[in-house]
């Protein structure tokens, strides 16, 4: 006797198997988002009760009580836009490539514009329209006096947060 598979009696539902590990998958990336910093959650499309529950999370340090408590997490991530999360998780994710690029790409922008030159400036303008130049020019001249003197470099950092906030303003994650 031979058993075969017939694609008719398949009626598109999914199995029982594939429903759990959909579910343990959002488990996860509930899990995931408890590890997560109050301002990275805040920028993050979620349900107020999702908020609330990611916020008692630390509160539940028992075992069970952290597992019984990411089940609930998991559950009310049914409910939330799970693709615009991951898509958000991975641009703000500080373990995944793109954050890293980005970073880097932010702090050549400080060494260049710390290096002095004004086209570079008009190209930081041109690509970031937002960037009030005036401001930008007193923290450039100010972290050269700094560089100048071999002082920390105090204003070095201030003019990263300034285009890192550019960036994320531009981006939408602000």
């Amino acid at each position: 006797m031979v058993d075969s598979y017939d694609d008719s009696l398949d009626t598109g539902e999914k199995s029982k198997s594939q429903v759990k590990r959909e579910l343990h998958a959002l488990v996860d990336l509930g899990e995931r988002l408890t590890t997560l910093k109050p301002d990275l959650l805040a920028k993050l499309p979620l349900t107020d009760a999702m908020r609330r529950a990611l916020a008692d999370a630390p509160k539940h340090t028992a075992n069970i009580a952290r597992k019984r408590h990411l089940q609930f997490i998991g559950k009310l991530m049914r409910d939330q836009d799970t693709d615009a999360i991951l898509v958000l998780l991975d641009q703000l994710d500080a373990s995944t490539r793109q954050y890293n690029e980005r970073f880097h790409n932010l702090e050549r922008w400080r060494d260049r514009l710390i290096a002095g030159d004004d086209a570079v400036l008009e190209k930081f303008v041109v690509d970031y329209p937002d960037a009030d130049r005036q401001q930008l020019r007193s923290l450039i001249r100010q972290a050269q006096h700094e560089v100048a003197q071999n002082k920390p470099p105090a204003s070095s950092r201030k003019i990263f947060k300034y285009i890192r906030e550019l960036d994320e303003t531009q981006r939408g994650l602000r």
